[in-house]
């Protein structure tokens, strides 16, 4: 027996498309772990206090990394500029509070390579002096104008992926059927964007209200997950209290429902195709984290350096710090009071989070979530050989076969994972939380997909390098044939002005004096020899390049002159 799904589709006995307050649709695969979120979802949030000194980093967005416009020693206000962004996909960097820059050099980042960026530091000086700062009247503005104001306010997305916040506003303006505010936050342990919507739903109604503005969706939905029900009550308030004609739509509790693909899949019922962008089908979607920046930026002119962290795990005071950027992650740790235990920090969410090997790296843009690890939290599990029961099959959400392509990973054969569509895993964790086998299957597909970027670049690199040593090869033998052509003109000139000189002279040469014709019967020899030297010259620069450029049979003459001395030798 078969259920039918949305657009027609059959789905297996059991699996039914989702109906909460308005029609949701399904989609294949999913977990339930546990959510572990009452930890941290009650407190309020609090205000983290200023470190001793901010590391700043100038790669903050998916994009090219912002240049710095500051030097060392100089004084910066609370939201001043300290990196431009380079490029249209790029977005400025800000002072988190006023103070003086003592470096800018390479420090680690939050990132399991703990590889080092260009950082600006900065001494805090306790005044909190902030800029001037001005509301934007963005309803005068064209768009363009609006978008490069959040590209200088340093506007990125907060749900983790930090793309700027304008290029997808520019993307989705030519036609945007559906806005889509995340709220799901379905990964286990995180609970910043509950807060903010418990605390401050009126302001993201107010962020939310600019991006429609700016896209005129047909709709607008606000989707999050049910067991938020302090967040829906605020955010259905707050919608109702504006007047707007938004929509909360409250989502079941699976994840990942809250990774673009599903939410779009949940919410709409259509599924994007692989290597298409959800403007493709005229959806665009924003977290709402995003949205209260925005209204932060244009109502008052301020720019993006705080955001709300959830500290979890294995600490006795978890909860949620509103935290300035570039604030060191063990000391912001600290005020959660880690247990002794603890042997590691995890940046983000259990499923998909990145171990960090270096807690002086500092709070950046994406960051959401500090977990506390220890080995009571997440037990070491060994990993054991794949049995091939399918599980990470089932629990795809993507509908890809992991085991598959565990396999042809961890044989390195890259070349046969584009027929598993390697590139379509969204490494969400789902896989290797159902395997009994405890294969960190993610770990391996992300191994894979970095050989397969870096074997890209190297081909792209090998054929711009043959190409330009093609074109060198090329401009070579063209200045060759362009020179020898110049110096066969400039002969072929000097031959005709001696030519016509002689000429001249044998015309006046009877009517002069016998001594004038024995002169110009004298000078004609040696003219003649002159013209034939100057040939010569030029037939000896243009020979070599003519048998360079295009080889030709050897000439009679040729021939004569290098067999010539061999045929003269004497015999042995």
């Amino acid at each position: 027996m078969a259920l039918p799904g949305p657009g027609g589709r059959q789905l297996p006995c059991g699996r039914k498309p989702f109906l909460m307050l308005s029609r949701l649709f399904s989609f294949q695969g999913g977990i339930h772990p546990d959510s572990h979120k009452q930890e941290s979802r009650d407190a309020p949030i609090r205000q983290a206090p200023l470190p001793e000194r901010l590391t700043i980093p100038l790669a903050q967005s998916a994009g090219k990394t912002a240049r710095p416009v500051v030097a060392v020693g100089d004084k910066v206000l609370k939201g001043e500029r300290i990196g431009a962004a380079d490029d249209w996909i790029s977005a400025s960097v800000h002072a988190s509070t006023s103070g003086r820059v003592l470096d800018i050099a390479p420090c680690p980042m939050p990132h399991p390579s703990g590889l080092a960026a260009l950082s600006v530091v900065i001494e805090p000086d306790g005044e909190e002096r902030w800029i001037e700062r001005e509301p934007v009247a963005y309803e005068k503005l064209s768009p363009e104008e609006v978008f490069r104001c959040l590209q200088e306010f340093g506007i990125v997305g907060l749900g983790g992926a930090v793309f700027p916040s304008h290029v997808k506003l520019k993307a989705a303006l030519r036609a945007t059927e559906d806005l889509i505010l995340n709220g799901a936050e379905c990964e286990p342990f995180i609970t910043c964007d509950d807060r903010l919507m418990q605390e401050r739903a009126g302001e993201i109604v107010s962020g939310i209200g600019i991006l429609a503005d700016l896209l005129q969706p047909r709709r607008v939905l606000i989707a999050i997950e049910e067991n938020k029900p302090e967040a829906i009550r605020a955010m259905r308030d707050a919608v109702q209290a504006a007047d707007k004609g938004f929509r909360v739509a409250v989502i079941p509790t699976i994840y990942p429902t809250g990774s673009l693909k599903q939410l779009i899949r949940v919410l709409t019922g259509r599924e994007i195709p692989a290597r298409q962008l959800p403007t493709d089908l005229g959806v665009q979607c924003f977290n709402i984290a995003t949205a209260f920046s925005i209204w932060r930026a244009l109502h008052h002119g301020e720019p993006l350096i705080r955001r709300v962290v959830t500290l979890t795990g294995n600490v006795a005071r978890p909860g949620n710090w509103e935290t300035a950027i570039g604030t060191p992650i063990g000391e912001l740790l600290a005020l959660a009071e880690p247990r002794d235990d603890t042997d590691g920090i995890i940046m983000g969410g259990p499923m998909m989070g990145t171990p960090l090997p270096e807690q002086k790296a500092p709070i950046i843009k994406a960051s959401n979530c500090l977990i506390a690890r220890s080995p009571a939290l997440f037990p070491p599990r060994p990993e054991m050989p794949c049995i091939r029961c399918g599980s990470c099959a089932r629990a795809c959400p993507q509908e890809l076969q992991p085991y598959e392509l565990y396999w042809w990973s961890r044989a390195r054969q890259f070349e046969r994972l584009a027929d598993y569509h390697l590139q379509d895993c969204i490494e969400c964790g789902c896989c290797a939380y159902v395997c009994p086998a405890n294969i960190p299957l993610v770990q391996y597909f992300r191994f894979a997909k970095g050989e397969i970027r870096v074997r890209a670049r190297e081909e792209k690199n090998a054929e711009q390098a043959r190409e330009r040593f093609e074109f060198r090869q090329f401009r070579e033998a063209r200045e060759k044939a362009e020179k020898a052509e110049k110096l066969a003109k400039a002969a072929a000139a000097q031959a005709a002005k001696l030519a016509e000189a002689r000429e001249k002279a044998e015309k006046t040469a009877p009517d002069a004096a016998p001594a004038s014709a024995t002169t110009t019967t004298a000078a004609s020899p040696e003219e003649a020899g002159k013209a034939a030297v100057a040939a010569a010259v030029a037939r000896a620069h243009a020979e070599p390049v003519a048998q360079e450029t295009s080889p030709a049979a050897p000439t009679q003459e040729t021939e004569a002159r290098v067999s010539g001395p061999e045929k003269a030798a004497p015999a042995s």
